[in-house]
């Protein structure tokens, strides 16, 4: 990877210079949701930006690339069962940023799950300016994620 970001913690995804939530109940239960996402490579099957995932670090991390060729090495900082999930990237090829930490919140709603993504992220004035413009079509990503994840947790 051509860039290495600063190490950030979970405390970052409140904190970040940018943040986008996003969020939506589904009918799946939180453990099968939660499920989904550790299945790192399964990410690949219901999330459509992601071109291709796989574990790193012996299960404490991810490789991912994403549609356009824009790769993330990522380190696992958060796993509880069946409520939080979260990683930072370590290194980007994407130019401009210095930070990146994404944060999903799965609640109960219902006989369903409530999930909230909220990524967080800082670099270049530039960077910042492009990931608000960004925000639109990081809601499509994730309302789509969301619809084919509850087709694919269908019981």
């Amino acid at each position: 990877m051509a860039r290495r970001l600063r190490p950030v913690g979970l405390d970052f995804v409140g904190t970040a210079p940018v943040r986008h939530v996003f969020v939506r109940e589904i009918s799946a239960p939180a453990e099968a949701v939660y499920g989904a996402l550790e299945d790192v490579p399964g990410w690949a099957e219901w999330f459509p930006r992601v071109r291709a995932a796989r574990p790193a670090d012996a299960g404490a991390g991810r490789d991912i690339t994403l549609t356009g060729g824009i790769r993330f090495r990522e380190s696992i900082i958060a796993a509880e069962a069946p409520g939080v999930y979260a990683y930072r990237v370590d290194g980007t090829n994407l130019p401009g940023v210095r930070a990146i930490a994404e944060e999903w919140r799965l609640a109960r709603a219902g006989s369903g799950t409530r999930v909230r993504w909220t990524f967080a992220t800082d670099g270049t004035a530039a960077y910042r300016l492009a990931m608000k413009v960004a925000r639109g079509g990081q809601a499509r990503a994730f309302r789509d994620a969301m619809t084919s994840l509850e087709r694919r947790l269908r019981v």
